[in-house]
């Protein structure tokens, strides 16, 4: 495991990929991938954050795939194969300004697909 801590808006977070690994559902704070057609990459434009890949958060009843597919069809158009590729650890533990009454647990983890692009559809604007 290779492990970072980054200055997260003055926020001291530690951050671990973990290769394949898959955290309780429970702990998936949200899910993010690239999305590839031939041989070029997905970005899509966020209001109000620039240019990220697709991504969001995990909806109620929701499993971490169909995040990935709802996500990448609301803001990119796109349907394709996809694969894990693993999850990002966001831990807390050594944040003196962390919530732990806030919206994530000390301890969440954002997980990581690869999109292979099989279907473009009309970029309607309807969702994001």
């Amino acid at each position: 495991m290779n492990s970072k801590y980054v200055n997260w808006y003055g926020q001291n977070i530690k951050l671990t990929w973990m290769k394949n690994y898959e955290p309780p559902i429970n702990l998936v704070t949200s899910v993010h991938r690239w999305c590839f057609l031939e041989g070029k990459v997905l970005l899509v434009l966020i209001k109000n954050r620039g240019f990220n890949m697709p991504g969001g958060h995990v909806e109620h009843g929701e499993t971490p795939k169909q995040t990935f597919c709802r996500e990448a069809f609301e803001e990119g158009y796109v349907k394709g194969t996809i694969h894990y590729l693993g999850a990002l650890e966001v831990n807390h533990h050594d944040n003196p300004l962390f919530d732990p009454n806030g919206k994530y647990p000390s301890v969440g983890y954002q997980l990581f697909y690869r999109m292979d692009i099989t279907e473009c559809l009309p970029f309607l604007r309807q969702h994001e």
